[in-house]
């Protein structure tokens, strides 16, 4: 059986996600070698380090949206939804973590497909809120801060090895649906 290569553009955003998930700081030469590719090709593709996060941004966020939609396709509540969301948001950790610090909302298209994302999110709060997932009276923006900041706690665990993607999305799942409270025993 042969191996599919991939286009040269496609194994330099594969690279530079690889290089960046691995160090933040990393040079395009890093990536470059990574992708099998001279410096001179990259740049071609991506003319600097903005335009190469910005198309592993736009990645990124089709990325989130497919597992997302793809994990809950089969949710009976918007309250499983959430949950499946963050058990398919979480394992995509090491992929996307270096994002998170990126500063690219200041790119008008990204800062527009995340404000999309986030009033899709909105939305689905207020409909989790009439099932009873949520207290009414929590405001909509609060939840949707503290789910999107459990997510990146979720991240920053999996991240330093103290949880498996799995645990780190239970653990999200809980303190997002039951609080920081303890069991009574």
């Amino acid at each position: 059986m042969s191996k599919i290569r991939p286009t040269t553009q496609d194994a330099i955003v594969e690279a530079a996600f690889e290089v960046f998930s691995e160090n933040q700081g990393a040079s395009l030469g890093d990536v470059a070698l990574r992708a099998g590719v001279g410096r001179a090709t990259l740049h071609r593709h991506f003319p600097g380090r903005p335009e190469l996060m910005r198309a592993l941004a736009k990645i990124a966020l089709a990325e989130l949206e497919e597992a997302v939609e793809q994990a809950t396709a089969s949710a009976t509540s918007y309250e499983e939804g959430f949950r499946l969301s963050l058990f398919a948001i979480v394992p995509l950790a090491n992929r996307q973590w270096f994002l998170a610090n990126e500063g690219l909302e200041a790119d008008p298209e990204i800062a527009a497909a995340y404000d999309a994302s986030l009033d899709e999110l909105r939305r689905d709060v207020t409909e989790a809120k009439k099932e009873g997932a949520f207290d009414p009276n929590v405001p909509t923006e609060w939840v949707v801060e503290a789910y999107e900041n459990l997510i990146y706690a979720a991240w920053s665990l999996v991240r330093s090895g103290e949880a498996t993607p799995k645990q780190a999305a239970e653990l999200a799942w809980r303190t997002l649906s039951q609080g920081l409270k303890g069991r009574a025993e």
